[in-house]
């Protein structure tokens, strides 16, 4: 397992270590200690989500506030999105820049997404399987969110606008600022 620290402080690109042959392959998805021991970040996942989308979804800009944040490493089983991260701590010397990777069912690579992070990610082909361990549970009335659009973000999701396709929900986010 290979630790990529991103620009923003304890999210991380994780690069398993993957064993490949005739027969197919094999990694570890997931190992708490080799994680702890190459983070230095103390996780205990809780509940495990999956989602299929199709090209042009875009979902998020996502966030759990208080006591019910949550902490996420995000995967593609199949297929391909463009994953993004923004830091919100309102404290943090990065406080509003963003990460994106593109995760794929091709590249394995996985995306550890802190509390105190706003989460969205849009997808990049259809038949897309994401995969997501969360550190809490989800929580109604604690989900806030940010517009995908967002000026002050800027960011490129990778999809032509019109392409776009959003929750009703999602389309009436408000700005970070």
């Amino acid at each position: 397992m290979e630790i990529i620290q991103t620009k923003l402080a304890d999210c991380f690109i994780i690069k398993p270590t993957l064993f490949e042959d005739s027969r197919g392959f094999f990694y570890e998805s997931f190992n708490q200690k080799k994680f702890e021991s190459l983070t230095g970040v103390s996780v205990g996942f809780v509940q495990d989500n999956q989602a299929k989308s199709n090209y042009g979804i875009l979902r998020g800009l996502h966030f759990q506030q208080g006591d019910d944040a949550q902490a996420k490493l995000v995967s593609v089983l199949q297929g391909k999105v463009l994953d993004v991260a923004v830091d919100i701590r309102p404290n943090s010397n990065t406080y509003g820049e963003y990460v994106a990777v593109e995760l794929s069912g091709e590249n394995h690579l996985q995306l550890f997404v802190p509390r105190g992070f706003a989460h969205g990610y849009s997808v990049l082909e259809n038949n897309t399987l994401f995969f997501y361990k969360c550190d809490n549970y989800y929580c109604k009335e604690a989900e806030g969110g940010v517009i995908y659009n967002d000026a002050q973000l800027n960011i490129d999701w990778k999809i032509p606008e019109a392409d776009m396709i959003l929750s009703d929900k999602d389309k009436l986010l408000p700005k970070l600022a």
